[in-house]
């Protein structure tokens, strides 16, 4: 008979595939059993590691109602930005999926037979977070385009009066409440205003220049001079590390820029944000009605709601000219929650309370965000959650005053898993492995395209809520809060255990009444 002999080597790599595929499949095993299932989750939650935290969680299944595993889930938790998950379904279900919020043009009349509007164009905004590069085509012109198109649908020609942006329609200042004075700098803090542009920020481009000891090149996107930049940078040698800090002091539109920048860098973009949005958008639409030929006699400023304390606005008064409209909610509620856009929701959220207050609500020494929170609470009342289990400052989640609870977030996603603008709800949520802030987690997994989920991340405040499928069809709501834990392990991620725990319930093959 003859002999074959295998190479040493040959062995040790079949050995080495069999352990590899043996680990594969033990770590890889999924759940078969709803008991197996609880032990494997537990088994995460209390780990050592979270005993000086705290790690709510409460899983329950959308089609029967049966709750599949919780741990401290009545504990009022930071939930960061799944504060959105809350916000949006109050705007979803008082406004509806196909609401669009309005921006005015008002005159004191029409133009005359020439195309001269004699007095003041009043743009008077609502709230619309639509108006910007991204959904534009990276264009502001095009952006502001409709406004030309309302202008010159209606004959004007010129303009003999000033141009005025009116952000009065929200009666407050423009940071939401509970905010950090770290967080008013940058893009995630960006100034609240009834007349926003292109989310209240600028690109600022930054490139180094062709000799080391000289400034970096400065470029703002969009153009304009409403911002001020200070530059204090250092085209540096070669392979040196970037180094580039932008510093606003608050309230002023003054950029500083400083830092380093290797002279064979490829250039970095940086957000900046500005002060009175209001002001910036009339500054650019002044320009781009120049370039349609729409000239304005008068001077461009701005009116608050603390100016029109003394002088209100009454609509009645003026000529409405036309109006401009948002993307559709249905839309909008997709541009919050993938990237989890904390302006847009904050937007959303004074824009419900204005909507929906009741003549006079508006009191003095009231303010819109207040409205907005009453509007939540009643919301929130009426789907069974109590004010105890939730309690808000603003919409964003920004705020790390806003806690509420695992079970009481279960209970509004079940809400709304059955709502009339369901499909519209869960969708516009990241989708892990895919797309928004989900787009790099749990790829390869059970997970990958199938949880719907929105994420929160704060300092000390981590969470993943939403809903997933699992392999026996079987639709789940979840909510995940770990808080106040501090991660010694740079190379493990806050949120490895949450992601743990969905790719488990995606692949879960038994059913919540096993």
């Amino acid at each position: 008979m003859k002999k074959y002999f295998v190479p040493a080597s040959c062995l040790s790599l079949v050995f080495s595939l069999f352990v590899f595929r043996s680990f594969a499949q033990e770590t890889n095993r999924l759940p078969e059993t709803l008991e197996s299932l609880q032990k494997r989750i537990a088994k995460l939650v209390t780990k050592p590691q979270y005993d000086a935290g705290l790690f709510g969680v409460k899983i329950v299944s959308l089609d029967t109602g049966k709750t599949i595993y919780e741990h401290d889930a009545n504990k009022l938790c930071s939930p960061a930005s799944n504060s959105k998950l809350y916000t949006m379904a109050m705007a979803l279900d008082r406004l509806g999926p196909d609401y669009r919020i309005k921006t005015s043009l008002y005159a004191k009349g029409k133009p005359d037979e020439n195309g001269v509007l004699k007095g003041d164009l009043v743009i008077y905004g609502r709230g619309d977070p639509t108006i910007n590069l991204k959904l534009h085509g990276n264009s502001m012109d095009m952006a502001l385009q409709p406004f030309v198109d309302v202008l010159t649908n209606a004959g004007v020609k010129q303009i003999s009066g000033d141009l005025i942006g009116d952000d009065s329609y929200f009666k407050q200042p423009p940071y939401g409440s509970g905010w950090s004075c770290d967080d008013l700098e940058n893009y995630y803090g960006a100034e609240i205003s009834a007349l926003t542009i292109n989310d209240n920020e600028l690109i600022l481009k930054v490139k180094p220049a062709t000799q080391e000891g000289a400034p970096c090149e400065l470029t703002l996107v969009p153009s304009t001079g409403y911002l001020q930049l200070i530059n204090r940078t250092k085209t540096v040698a070669r392979g040196q590390h970037r180094n580039i800090n932008l510093y606003r002091p608050l309230g002023e539109n003054v950029v500083y820029v400083e830092g380093e920048m290797a002279v064979d860098d490829a250039g970095s973009n940086e957000d900046a944000t500005f002060h009175n949005p209001a002001g910036m958008f009339v500054t650019l639409l002044n320009e781009t009605l120049a370039k349609r030929g729409i000239k304005i006699t008068g001077s461009v400023r701005t009116v608050n709601w603390k100016d029109r304390e003394v002088q209100p606005f009454k609509s009645e008064e003026w000529v409405e000219l036309g109006a401009v409209s948002s993307l559709p909610m249905h839309d909008i509620i997709r541009e919050v929650q993938k990237p989890s856009q904390n302006l847009y929701t904050d937007l959303m959220l004074l824009h419900v309370g204005t909507k929906t207050a009741k003549p006079g609500a508006a009191m003095e020494g009231t303010t819109t965000e207040e409205l907005g929170i009453k509007a939540l609470r009643t919301f929130l009342s009426e789907i069974g959650i109590k004010r105890n289990e939730t309690i808000f400052d603003e919409g964003s989640g920004l705020s790390r005053d806003n806690v509420t609870t695992p079970a009481a977030t279960v209970k509004l996603l079940q809400h709304m898993g059955h709502h009339k603008c369901s499909d519209v709800y869960i969708t516009a949520l990241p989708i892990a492995g895919v797309d928004g802030t989900l787009r790099k987690r749990m790829k390869g997994t059970a997970g990958e395209n199938n949880v719907h989920a929105k994420t929160g991340t704060l300092r000390w405040a981590n969470s993943l809520s939403g809903y997933v499928t699992t392999a026996s069809g079987e639709r789940l709501v979840f909510s995940m809060m770990l808080n106040r834990y501090y991660n010694t392990d740079p190379n493990l991620s806050k949120t490895a255990d949450m992601d743990a725990i969905a790719v488990m319930l995606a692949g879960f093959t038994g059913k919540a009444n096993d």
